[in-house]
C-alpha cells in the first residue's frame, strides 16, 4: 500500500441494540470510496477500539475487505495493553484481510522509550504487513522521538507515521532527518492543510467520516498547488474540524454523520450521546456548516 492521500479513521456503526451495524457501515464506506480516499482505517480511537471485541474487529475487517473489493487497502489499528495481545491481533488482522497496520504505543502504561521501541519491533517481527506508527503524545502521553524512529526505521516495513504531536515544525524535522524514508500523515484535523503544505504525504482524518468529498478536495487542491481554493474550503470546514479535537469527538462526529445521512448516533457505553447545551452547540455548528456548504471544484481530475 502507499501511505498517502486521505485515510478516514472511520467510526464504528452500532444498531440501537448495540450490535455492529454493517448496513450503515457499508453506506459510509461507499461514500468514502466515492469521494476518493486512499485507505480505510478501522478500530482507531474514533472507532471506539477499546470497546470492541476481537470478534467484532474480525467482522469489521472482513466486511470492509469484501466491500471495497481491492479498491483501497484496509488498515487495522493495534491498541493493546500487552505485547502478546498486540502480536496476536496483528497476525489475525492479516488473516482477516487487512493490508496494513497502525500501531499505538502500549495502552494504560507509560512505557520508557526503550520499552516502546521494543514493543513496536516485537509486533513488526511477527508480521510482514506495512506499518504506520501513531505518534500522539497529547492523548497517549508517549512521544515517539526522532531518535526512536531512527531505531525503528531499521525495520523495513515500518514506513509511516501518523503525526499528531500538534507541533507543525515536527514535519520539517522528520523530513530533514529521514527524507522520504518515513511517510508523514497528519493526524490532527485542525492542522491538516498546514501539514500538507509543509510536505505531509497524507491525512488520517476524522470529520471525513461525515464529509468525505470536502476532505479529499482539500488534499487534492493542496497537492495540485491550488492553495487559495483549498484554504477557502478549509476555512468553511474549520468549525467542524474542531469537533475532532475534543474528548467527545466520537459523539460529535457521529452527529455530523447523521446530518449528512451516512451514519447513526449510536455509541457504545460508557460513552453516551451528547446532551443539553453541549449537544445544541455541536448541532448548531453542523447546521450552520450545512447551510453554507461550498460547491466543490472538480477535484477528482487533479
Amino acid at each position: 500500500m502507499e501511505w498517502k492521500g486521505v485515510m478516514p479513521a472511520v467510526t464504528t456503526k452500532f444498531t440501537n441494540d448495540d450490535q455492529l451495524d454493517l448496513e450503515m457501515f457499508s453506506i459510509n464506506l461507499k461514500a468514502q470510496l466515492d469521494a476518493g480516499v486512499e485507505a480505510i482505517i478501522l478500530g482507531g480511537s474514533l472507532g471506539e477500539a477499546s470497546t470492541l471485541t476481537n470478534g467484532e474487529k474480525q467482522k469489521m475487517v472482513e466486511h470492509a475487505t469484501n466491500f471495497v473489493e481491492g479498491k483501497v487497502p484496509i488498515v487495522m489499528n493495534i491498541a493493546e495493553r500487552s505485547t502478546k495481545a498486540a502480536i496476536a491481533l496483528a497476525k489475525n488482522a492479516k488473516d482477516w484481510g487487512a493490508g496494513g497496520l497502525m500501531l499505538l504505543p502500549p495502552m494504560q502504561y507509560k512505557a520508557t522509550d526503550y520499552e516502546v521501541v521494543t514493543y513496536f519491533k516485537s509486533i513488526a517481527s511477527n508480521t510482514d504487513l506495512p506499518i504506520m506508527i501513531y505518534n500522539n503524545p497529547v492523548d497517549y502521553k508517549i512521544e515517539v522521538t526522532l531518535a526512536m524512529f531512527d531505531d525503528l526505521l531499521k525495520v523495513d516495513h515500518i514506513l509511516a507515521v501518523k503525526e499528531s504531536t500538534r507541533d507543525i515544525s515536527n514535519i520539517t524535522r522528520i523530513r530533514n532527518t529521514f527524507g522520504d524514508r518515513l511517510k508523514i500523515l497528519c493526524g490532527v484535523d485542525t492542522l491538516a492543510l498546514e501539514s500538507l503544505a509543509m510536505g505531509a504525504d497524507g491525512w488520517v482524518a476524522g470529520l471525513v467520516c461525515a464529509f468525505p468529498a470536502e476532505t479529499v478536495a482539500i488534499y487534492k487542491l493542496v497537492k495540485a498547488g491550488r492553495i487559495d481554493e483549498a484554504i477557502a474550503i478549509y476555512r468553511w470546514f474549520f468549525p467542524l474540524l474542531e469537533l475532532d479535537i475534543n474528548p467527545q469527538l466520537v459523539q460529535n462526529i457521529k452527529l455530523a454523520e447523521v446530518a449528512t445521512g451516512i451514519g447513526t448516533e449510536n455509541v457504545r457505553p460508557p460513552r453516551l450521546p451528547l446532551m443539553g447545551k453541549e449537544r445544541e452547540r455541536v448541532l448548531q455548528i453542523i447546521r450552520e456548516s450545512l447551510e453554507n456548504r461550498p460547491k466543490l471544484p472538480d477535484y477528482k481530475s487533479l
